[in-house]
């Protein structure tokens, strides 16, 4: 499976994001592999949930895991059919062994109302 998890940092001992669109980093883990984007929609003004979720759909990505989604970010996400989850106060291998040892359960809304 193809994990994409907010990162404020470039290794999977940072910390999970709270921000989903505005997050700085995405740690992309697929078959043990690790890959670090730096999210192109940082400093966008607007939409930029939406582009995000766009770019990791366009990446291939299976999973999402965050601290907090939005409404417009999680609509995109769930018709990607992208899995999305919220995560809070963990490092993103913590966060991932989580998911492995499915102990995460997929959202079923957004976490925060628009503009939060």
């Amino acid at each position: 499976m193809k994990i994409a998890v907010t990162s404020n940092g470039k290794t999977l001992d940072d910390q999970v994001d709270v921000r989903f669109g505005r997050a700085p980093y995405f740690l992309i883990i697929e078959n043990d592999q690790l890959e670090v984007v730096a999210n192109p929609n940082l400093s966008a003004g607007g939409g930029v949930g939406v582009q995000t979720s766009q770019m990791l759909a366009d990446r291939g990505v299976e999973a999402v895991i965050a601290g907090n989604f939005g409404p417009k970010a999680y609509q995109v996400l769930a018709a990607a059919g992208i899995k999305a989850y919220s995560v809070e106060g963990k490092k993103v291998k913590e966060a991932i062994e989580l998911l492995k040892e499915d102990k995460l359960k997929p959202m079923e809304d957004a976490t925060k109302a628009s503009h939060w």
